[in-house]
């Protein structure tokens, strides 16, 4: 069970303004990533569902990084079926992300008052995301459309929340174009994370990065 409401999540998304996402199979590195997350200002993090270890990790991150950083809303990505979900949930998820609409997740996730997040492109992809429940939606992959596609979208419909993800650059002209075209917030993964944190200065760096692109997300938005 989720340690916080719907509402609770999709705020603290709102607020932020970003949504770091990664996937790291080696549980110590992981814990690093996730604490540099939060050091930078990102209370959302998103741990993807890409490895043979994913599930092994994340419950290691929900019995040791979570109570560290009480304030960490952890969720999981790249999850493609109500199975799968459901393994997760019951591991502490305390939100689901899917590249695409998976019905079948979300009956899950609504029973359980679980925010889902799912991925989508096209209008009538994000129409129906919305009428299943999705209170935000990942438009994916971003980098297809980019920003002016974003707002050609909010256009007819101007009260979606949709969170580009796939392709945002990590720096300050990416996320002020964004922002600026309507965007709750963005999700950001191998532009922030590198393959290869453990490098000197790598864990630190993401931290900085994180701060960074938080205040770029709130000078967009005034």
């Amino acid at each position: 069970m989720s340690r916080f409401s719907q509402q609770q999540v999709y705020l603290t998304i709102e607020r932020t303004g970003v949504v770091p996402l990664f996937y790291q199979p080696n549980v110590a590195m992981a814990r690093d990533i996730v604490g540099a997350c939060v050091a930078g200002g990102a209370h959302v993090v998103e741990f993807t569902n890409r490895g043979d270890r994913a599930l092994g990790v994340f419950s290691d991150l929900v019995q040791t990084a979570v109570p560290e950083e009480p304030d960490l809303i952890l969720g999981i990505g790249s999850v493609t079926d109500a199975a799968t979900a459901s393994l997760f949930i019951a591991n502490g998820a305390d939100f689901v992300v899917s590249p695409y609409f998976v019905p079948e997740v979300a009956v899950l996730c609504n029973a359980r008052k679980i925010p889902y997040i799912p991925g989508a492109f096209t209008p009538a992809e994000i129409a129906g995301a919305e009428m299943a429940g999705a209170v935000i939606v990942k438009l994916f992959p971003a980098r297809v459309g980019g920003p002016r596609f974003l707002a050609d979208l909010l256009g007819p419909s101007p009260r979606s929340r949709l969170l580009p993800t796939g392709g945002v650059a990590a720096d300050r002209e990416g996320v002020t174009s964004w922002i600026r075209a309507g965007a709750v917030a963005v999700g950001l993964g191998s532009q922030l994370i590198p393959a290869e944190p453990a490098r000197p200065g790598g864990i630190d760096a993401i931290a900085e990065r994180v701060a960074e692109l938080r205040e770029w997300i709130a000078a967009a938005r005034t």
